[in-house]
This record gives C-alpha cells, sequence and structure tokens, in this order.
C-alpha cells in the first residue's frame, strides 16, 4: 500500500468518524430529537454517491472510508427512531 492510500483511509476514517461524539452523546442522553434527521439523509446519500464513485475508481479508501460513515449514519437513523418513540411515550 503506497502512502497516499495510506493518507486517504486516515483522511477519510477522521471524516466519516466524525459523527461518533453525536452518536455517543444520543445514547449517554438518550434524546435525539435536536438531532436534524435531514442532514444525515444528505450525508448518507453523499455517502453511497461516494461509494459508487469509489468502485467505479477501484478506490479503496473512498469505498472503505464512506461506508463505515454509512454504517455510523444508519447507527444514528435508528437512534433518533429509538429515543423518538421513547420521548413520545414519556408525555
Amino acid at each position: 500500500m503506497e502512502f497516499l492510500d495510506i493518507l486517504g483511509l486516515v483522511a477519510g476514517f477522521c471524516t466519516s468518524s466524525s459523527i461518533i461524539p453525536q452518536i455517543v452523546k444520543t445514547v449517554k442522553t438518550k434524546q435525539a430529537q435536536d438531532v436534524s434527521i435531514f442532514m444525515f439523509i444528505v450525508m448518507f446519500t453523499g455517502n453511497t454517491l461516494w461509494v459508487y464513485y469509489g468502485v467505479q475508481k477501484s478506490d479503496i479508501a473512498i469505498i472503505a472510508t464512506n461506508i463505515l460513515a454509512m454504517a455510523l449514519n444508519i447507527t444514528m437513523f435508528v437512534l433518533k427512531y429509538i429515543y423518538k418513540e421513547k420521548s413520545s411515550a414519556k408525555l
């Protein structure tokens, strides 16, 4: 693996994992009503397009890091749904 491939993986991991603090906060507080679902839909759409682009270019850094980002976005979608239901049930 060349230096640029490693650099691409590290850069992609840093940007893809930027959602982790939001996931951790959501799990700790068990609240997600302030989280914008639209933002995650836009991000998920962009990540999906990046994966397609990466496949077309045969670029493992683009593919792997955007699949990670997609998985984290799906996690946030699920948390938003879980904690939305719990918030509604308390009212």
